[in-house]
């Protein structure tokens, strides 16, 4: 008996579908390969599943394919706007490249391949980045030397306020003692005679 036809329409079925899915694709892709390789044709398949996931089959660069379909459909696949961004995200790559290649050349690597006057130019970035350098150290040190002066002229302000401090206590302590010793002899001043100190031996300068 012979195989019977399938109705085209989508399979509801979820399983069926990616089995169904899995088996086609590979069948298409086959198909390109051998379509190719018999016949010397240029052939590019793309293939996205409903997950996004992609499979593809191209005989040749996709690129040059897609520049044969613009000749010959006049339909431009890639605009503009994506050419120009095409080309922007070249040039930063190349910038980049650069970059890579003259940091090397600063830090002395790769410079075999220069010529004199590259070596030159070389070693003029270098010595403008030592002075630069050095100017940086010069202007750190007189910050810091400014920085320390100002910090000892305000430990000497300090020190001397501190001094000034303990003198006035001092004072304010003697005038207390002063007062205390003046208080003293107020009291002493103002005792009966009989309660004064008398000498031990009230008649010793008579002996003389």
């Amino acid at each position: 008996m012979g195989r019977g036809k399938i109705e085209i329409k989508r399979i509801e079925n979820s399983s069926n579908r990616q089995v169904t899915y899995s088996k086609r694709r590979n069948g298409i892709l086959k198909k390109a390969k051998e379509i190719s390789v018999l016949c010397d044709a240029r052939v590019s398949v793309i293939i996205f599943a409903t997950s996004g996931k992609m499979h593809e089959f191209s005989s040749t660069s996709l690129v040059d394919i897609l520049d044969q379909y613009h000749k010959l459909t006049g339909r431009r696949l890639w605009d503009a706007k994506h050419e120009n961004l095409d080309n922007e995200i070249n040039k930063v790559k190349k910038d980049n490249d650069n970059m890579q290649i003259e940091l090397r050349h600063l830090k002395g690597e790769d410079i075999s391949s220069l010529n004199y006057r590259e070596l030159m130019i070389l070693e003029d970035a270098l010595e403008n980045g030592a002075t630069s350098i050095r100017n940086k150290q010069n202007e750190f040190m007189r910050m810091m030397r400014k920085k320390t002066q100002s910090m000892e002229e305000e430990q000497e302000q300090l020190n001397c306020q501190l001094r000034q401090l303990e003198i006035a206590s001092m004072n304010r302590n003697m005038g207390a003692i002063g007062e205390v010793f003046q208080q003293r002899e107020n009291e002493y001043q103002n005792l009966p005679f009989s309660f004064r100190v008398q000498p031990m031996q009230p008649n010793l300068q008579d002996r003389f």
